[in-house]
């Protein structure tokens, strides 16, 4: 009675992995988001109505908003508008973090 013994599958070899050619070119900023944008007077009276970069608009406002401690407690990613903000989110009391950008989009040309 001899029981055959099965071998264990051979793994297949990895494949060697490629080198890199050479190092990645360091990033440059998109033009269109460095371009200066003029800011409304309803989110001037947020940040200011210099003419800045959309990036920059999007700093400010979350500067303002964590001065003034208006992210949400239970849920950070809420904002509670104050009655500049209200005016900037179209009378909203609380917008989510990510419909806050789109709102102030409108509010840049």
């Amino acid at each position: 009675m001899a029981t055959a013994a099965k071998k264990p599958a051979a793994k297949p070899a990895a494949a060697p992995k490629k080198a890199a050619a050479k190092p990645a070119a360091e990033r440059k900023p998109n033009a269109a988001f460095m371009k200066p944008m003029t800011i409304s007077p309803t989110l001037a009276a947020v940040i200011g109505a210099a003419p800045i970069p959309r990036t920059e608009v999007t700093k400010k406002v979350w500067e303002y908003i964590k001065k003034h401690n208006l992210q949400d407690a239970a849920n950070k990613r809420n904002i509670n508008a104050d009655d500049k903000l209200k005016a900037v989110f179209g009378g909203k009391a609380q917008v989510s973090m990510f419909e806050m950008t789109k709102l102030i989009s409108g509010h840049l040309s």
